[in-house]
């Protein structure tokens, strides 16, 4: 995985995951950061907040982390909010895990982009015309709108939800 200039591989990343209170049984899935753990907290925002200050510790630089379960996964691996016609174009739907709610204008203002877009509950839908690299989003200006977020392809979570669900 790579978290901009820096490399962590995923044993790496599960025992650091395993450090943190609450979290147990951690494994990683493909090498994009996804981590599925069982945990007894009830609070996602505080067991968000406690992976963080512990990935922060053990890795020694800080670590977002954007923490779904599985239903929430699974809803975001089963939306179908395109226009099938328009799905058959190509691209690959694009989850955005967003790290808050945006607010209702800046969603407006995303909605407006030249680009097809749906908003799920914690999460960006996008479909690029082509590839991710090939769109001409300027991916700086849609995270200025939304907040902090990471991306994986909408079969990523089909795929580990199929597994680990």
């Amino acid at each position: 995985m790579n978290l901009g200039k820096r490399r962590l591989k995923n044993p790496e990343l599960c025992a650091a995951m395993n450090a943190a209170p609450g979290v147990s049984g951690a494994t990683a899935f493909l090498a994009s950061g996804n981590v599925v753990f069982d945990t007894q907290k009830r609070s996602l925002r505080a067991l968000q907040e406690t992976i963080e200050r512990t990935l922060k510790k053990e890795l020694a630089y800080e670590v977002p982390t954007f923490l779904r379960t599985m239903d929430e996964v699974a809803t975001l691996a089963d939306a179908a909010p395109f226009d099938p016609k328009v799905l058959a174009k190509g691209g690959k739907v694009q989850v955005m895990l967003l790290g808050a709610s945006p607010r209702r204008r800046a969603q407006t203002k995303v909605l407006e982009f030249s680009e097809t877009f749906a908003f799920a509950p914690g999460a960006l839908l996008w479909l690029p015309r082509g590839g991710v690299s090939d769109a001409d989003l300027d991916l700086r200006a849609l995270e200025d709108l939304i907040g902090s977020y990471t991306m994986r392809t909408q079969r990523t979570l089909q795929r580990l939800v199929a597994k680990f669900a």
